[in-house]
């Protein structure tokens, strides 16, 4: 991203945007005032009951950082995958950063949060430092996803960390962040995974019933010297000048306005982040935004952006500006007030690799534009509830029961294409939810007897055919309306099948399983006998049928 005083035409047609404008000025007031809002903020963060989680990820150990963030292990979040460290103190950075878990099989691989609830908002945070661990000197790309939707293709880096964020509305009590990769390509990491709770006020995309995943491309703190994150922001939002050109900008800062209180309302920039700014020369200068190349534009675009005036202007000053985003319409007129800010946000827009974000001062300005710090994020789809809970139960029945199951993790249909490898799911005539139709479990290695997972009713087919299954065939397969296909062939299963099913079932190469009126002695109490309690009765009963003859 590049910044420009210049005066500067953009042509690029914009397909449509709206801009609002929120203001959050408040004065400086009386100290009582002052008092009543600070501690109504410090009520509403402890109302909120903010979650904050952060973990380590490859390490086992608990620990505090230099911003006193509580880290912990990730044994408790992941079942695959296994730890590694960067190569040596050339690629260190930090201790979060020096560990990693690496994944080398399923193909996706899923860490599993649920001490959350459904409807909270949230922003997640997924970080990676590749720091030559495997001596490959060749950092992957892989794809990062969130409760099913897809998030981000990851670019990792040699000794630079990457990290990507979102923010989004709970649709379960768990969250769900899975990286996947293609066989044959290097394996997918990950260094570390932050949860921070967030008021439901706060990034509201729109107002209507749907509920979008932000997706966080850049987060400026203008003129800011250092990062800003927690304890500074209670959120722990990363703040930072990073990549900003200040070639033709002047940073400038307010040292003195009390701005503490001001973090608890709108979408809340720390003061750390307000007293900060950059701003222009001379009027009638434009500050020019570029939006640049790496910006996703398969995705609709919003930011917010904050101001609040570094000095205490003269009666003959005005400080007056507008945002404009390429050739379409202007915001209407900001005044940035002192002491306080304003919050000004865009959204339905569409931007393309030559788009800028323009502020340029109004006719009667006196003084050039400024910004503190600016938010855009890309906007996705509406995420859905994850998989269907019946399926997701009777799934989990499975696993439970037979352990070699439980390296599959995350949403098993979501997203579509990268579906737990043995099952099958239906997209298009079970909405918004996807359903499991198929269980493709031939030769998994099971041992045991059969659980019941009768909860996923819209079975059409189940193969568990060549494992090493034990004991009856439930009934309840019988309760599966939709069942057209059942195979348990060599197995060694035992009893009798309800007849029933006796159309639908591979039952082959289990010695000791008969069907009912079939395979099974009519008679009600040979009908459950077996092949081997056959062969023992006979064998009893002949030598005292021959002994009575004989005698």
């Amino acid at each position: 991203m590049k910044y420009s005083c210049r005066i500067y035409i953009n042509h690029q047609q914009l397909m449509k945007n709206f801009v609002s404008t929120r203001s959050f000025s408040f004065g400086m007031g009386t100290f009582l005032f002052s008092y009543l809002v600070l501690s109504l903020f410090i009520l509403s963060i402890s109302a909120e009951d903010i979650f904050f989680l952060s973990i380590d990820c490859g390490s086992s150990d608990s620990y505090k950082d230099e911003n006193s963030i509580a880290w912990t292990g990730d044994d408790n979040y992941v079942k695959t995958g296994k730890s590694h460290s960067v190569q040596s103190a050339k690629y260190s950075v930090s201790r979060v950063m020096d560990t990693m878990r690496v994944f080398t099989f399923p193909s996706k691989n899923c860490y599993h949060i649920d001490s959350v609830k459904q409807g909270q908002r949230v922003l997640v945070r997924a970080s990676f430092l590749y720091g030559n661990y495997d001596n490959k000197s060749s950092p992957p790309i892989f794809s990062l996803y969130i409760d099913g939707a897809y998030w981000e293709t990851v670019r990792t880096s040699m000794w630079e960390v990457v990290y990507h964020e979102v923010v989004y509305v709970l649709k379960k009590d768990s969250i769900s962040v899975c990286l996947w990769t293609y066989p044959g390509t290097n394996d997918p990491f990950i260094s570390a995974l932050e949860v921070r709770g967030l008021a439901l006020y706060r990034y509201v995309y729109r107002n209507d019933d749907e509920d979008y995943p932000l997706f966080l491309w850049k987060r400026f703190a203008f003129g800011s010297n250092q990062t800003v994150r927690y304890p500074s922001d209670p959120y722990d939002r990363i703040w930072t000048d990073r990549d900003v050109n200040y070639e033709s900008l002047i940073p400038v800062s307010n040292n003195n306005a009390t701005l503490t209180y001001y973090v608890g309302y709108g979408d809340g920039p720390p003061p750390a982040v307000l007293k900060h700014a950059v701003t222009c020369a001379a009027p009638p200068n434009y500050m020019a935004i570029s939006i640049g190349e790496s910006f996703p534009f398969n995705r609709p675009a919003y930011y917010i952006a904050y101001f609040s005036e570094v000095t205490q202007l003269k009666p003959n000053q005005n400080r007056s500006f507008r945002i404009q985003i390429d050739n379409g319409r202007y915001s209407q007129p900001i005044l940035p007030p002192y002491g306080a800010y304003k919050e000004q946000f865009g959204y339905n827009i569409t931007f393309s690799e030559k788009s800028k974000i323009y502020i340029s001062p109004t006719g009667d300005s006196t003084l050039p534009p400024l910004i503190n710090a600016l938010e855009i994020f890309s906007v996705g789809k509406a995420l859905i509830n994850g998989t269907d809970d019946k399926d997701v139960e009777g799934l989990a029945s499975l696993q439970k029961a037979f352990p070699v199951l439980q390296q599959w993790t995350g949403d098993p249909c979501l997203p579509d294409l990268h579906t737990w490898e043995w099952v099958y799911c239906d997209y298009y005539n079970y909405k918004p939810r996807p359903r499991v139709i198929e269980l493709h479990l031939g030769g998994y290695g099971l041992s045991g007897v059969i659980p019941d997972f009768s909860s996923m009713d819209v079975l059409y087919g189940v193969d568990l055919s060549h494992n090493s299954l034990k004991g009856p065939v439930p009934d309840f397969f019988t309760r599966l309306r939709k069942l057209r296909t059942l195979d348990v062939s060599y197995n060694q299963l035992n009893g009798s099948v309800p007849a029933s099913l006796a159309y639908i079932i591979d039952e082959r190469g289990n010695p000791d399983l008969c069907i009912e009126g079939i395979s099974c002695r009519a008679s009600c109490s040979c009908r459950k006998m077996n092949k081997k309690t056959v062969t023992v009765f006979f064998g009893s009963i002949i030598p005292i049928i021959i002994t009575y003859i004989w005698f």
